[in-house]
Formats: C-alpha cells, sequence, structure tokens
C-alpha cells in the first residue's frame, strides 16, 4: 500500500482518487474550495461533476495542501491555469526526490510549454511524471477497463508510477517519451473541438473521419518537431485520445464544437461548456507552428474560428480549397 495524494477535487481526480483506493493504497484528494470538500463529505460523492461514483468515508479529503508532504506519488489533475501557482503552493511541503505525475492534457496559456516543462520550473527537485490516454472520469470512476501511459524522462520514474498505479481496470503502459505523450493529449484537444464543430454542422461521417484522420497528421507533424517520437502518436495518447475525445459526447471539447458549428460565438460555447481546453490549445498550436514553420491547417482553421470569428463553413472552404497533395502519408 503506498499514500497516494491527488491535487485537484473535480471530475478526474474523483475519478482517479476512487480508483487508486480501491486499488489498495491510502488516498487523499485536496482541494483549494472548503465548499467543493465540504460537499464531497456530505454527499459521498461529487454530485456536480462525477454523479453516481461513491466517495467512501475512509478517503482522505482535504483542504491543506500540506498533505503532499509525506506521499509515495502525487498526481495533479488540476486545471491547465492553476498548473504553476498550485506547483507553488506546494512546493514548500515537497521533500527532494518526489515523484510528482501531472494528469491533465493542455499547453499552459501565454507560455505555451508542456506542463512538465511548469512543474520542472517551479518543483526543481521533484521526479516528473505524466499520465495519459483515451480515459474518460465518467467511465474510470465506474472501472470500465481503460488502457492509459505514464512517461517520464527517467524510465524507472514511469515504470515506478506504472507499478503502483496499474489495477484490474486500468492498464498503463510506460515510455521515456514525455514530450510526445504531452503533446499527443494536448493539442488533439484542438482537433476535438474542430470534430464537434463538423458534428455542429452535420457534415456526415465522411467529413469527421478525414479530419480525424488528417489532424492526426498534424498533431503528428508538430509533435515531432517538437521533439516527440514519431511513434507516440500512433499510439494511445495520440490515436487513442483523438478517437475517444472526437466520439463521445462526455469531451467539453466535442460538445463546445457541436455550439460553435451551430452558431455559438467561440467565446460563449466555452462561458456555457466550462473549461475547453481546445480553445486554448489551438491559439498556442497556432503560435507553435508559425514559430517551428510547420503547416497544421485544420488547427489553424479551428484558431481564426475561436479567435478571429471566422464562420465555421467558411473555414471548411478554406480547408477544400487547398492544393492538391501527391501523398496522404502520416505525418506530411
Amino acid at each position: 500500500m503506498a499514500k497516494i495524494v491527488v491535487l485537484g477535487a473535480g471530475g478526474w481526480g474523483t475519478a482517479l482518487a476512487t480508483l487508486q483506493h480501491k486499488n489498495g493504497h491510502e488516498v487523499t484528494m485536496w482541494s483549494p474550495f472548503e465548499e467543493e470538500v465540504a460537499a464531497i463529505r456530505r454527499d459521498g460523492q461529487h454530485k456536480k461533476l462525477l454523479p453516481g461514483i461513491p466517495v467512501p468515508l475512509s478517503l482522505g479529503l482535504t483542504n491543506d495542501i500540506a498533505c503532499v508532504a509525506d506521499a509515495d506519488l502525487i498526481i495533479m489533475t488540476v486545471p491547465s491555469f492553476a498548473i504553476r501557482s498550485t506547483a507553488r503552493q506546494m512546493r514548500p511541503h515537497l521533500p527532494d526526490g518526489a515523484l510528482v505525475a501531472n494528469a491533465g492534457k493542455g499547453l499552459e496559456e501565454k507560455t505555451n510549454r508542456r506542463f512538465s516543462e511548469v512543474l520542472k520550473e517551479e518543483l526543481p527537485t521533484a521526479r516528473v511524471a505524466v499520465l495519459s490516454g483515451p480515459s474518460h472520469a465518467e467511465e474510470v470512476g465506474r472501472g470500465v477497463p481503460t488502457s492509459v501511459c505514464i512517461a517520464a524522462e527517467n524510465m524507472a520514474d514511469a515504470q515506478e508510477a506504472q507499478e503502483l498505479l496499474m489495477c484490474a481496470s486500468f492498464r498503463i503502459y510506460a515510455t521515456d517519451d514525455m514530450v510526445g505523450v504531452e503533446l499527443g493529449g494536448a493539442l488533439k484537444n484542438a482537433i476535438a473541438l474542430a470534430a464537434g464543430i463538423c458534428d455542429g454542422l452535420n457534415l456526415g461521417d465522411n467529413t469527421k473521419a478525414a479530419l480525424m484522420t488528417r489532424g492526426l497528421a498534424e498533431i503528428a507533424r508538430l509533435g515531432v518537431a517538437l521533439g516527440g517520437k514519431p511513434a507516440t502518436f500512433s499510439g494511445l495518447s495520440g490515436m487513442g485520445d483523438l478517437i475517444v475525445t472526437c466520439g463521445s459526447m462526455h469531451s467539453r471539447n466535442r460538445r463546445a464544437g457541436i455550439l460553435i458549428g451551430q452558431g455559438v460565438s467561440a467565446a460563449d460555447a466555452v462561458r456555457q461548456v466550462g473549461t475547453v481546453e481546445g480553445y486554448f490549445v489551438s491559439a498556442a498550436a497556432y503560435q507553435l507552428a508559425q514559430e517551428m514553420q510547420v503547416e497544421l491547417p485544420i488547427i489553424s482553421q479551428c484558431y481564426r474560428i475561436c479567435y478571429e470569428g471566422k464562420p465555421p463553413r467558411e473555414a471548411l472552404v478554406s480547408l477544400l480549397d487547398r492544393p492538391m497533395q501527391i501523398s496522404e502519408n502520416f505525418g506530411r
């Protein structure tokens, strides 16, 4: 049995905390919001974000971030905008060499840094890993069989987290391609937003299949340019995560995209749905592509819809009017 601390008591944090409690670990879940902790204790579940998944009384709940001091593993599930501030908040309590795994998928707004880069900046003595893959909180919390990957620059750190977290319903693959795993998980959000727009426009299966396939090529193209391994993008944190996010109504990216396709402005769609990482990632990916001189037609049009107010049907025409391609090889 290990001591595991989950930072963030949203849907994903609650799913991982309850899963690892069932896995036999001593689990504490932290929230910065006293009312959130009080509501979970009172209701025995996170009624707002993960209804129907019991949170047992023996699972620790706290607002005191000093709980990280003696943890064997710390899992971060806070929203992207809170990664840096949460890391700073826990830094005084964190022992040297602590293993910290981030389970969020996105890029830091304004800096466009991967979350592992943010954690290394704020927690220079920590061992940093990332957990990613096709994993809706609603299904993980119910024990639906799920496969994900854990990545760290040091393979031994990835394997340590793998051994702690893997259980009958949660299969984990370890890798040292942290760059590829993070970028696959982050960039797929922009493509999922675009897939939702397709659904909102009632464009059909043919269009959506083409968008997902060519979207995966864009993810791989930028990901490899930034240092990821090509094979990673055809795995769980690339293709797998893209499939599950583009095809499910659990996905906030897809739900926001549907609204945009139906005529709601991107900003209003985000306000209605909540945290939509694809909205922010489309801007980050667009900027990174400009810096790296990498062509991302779909993500570029997604950016223009979100930030320049381009009508979705005009964006579709722009994509279809692109010059002919000789080959549609993966990554081209």
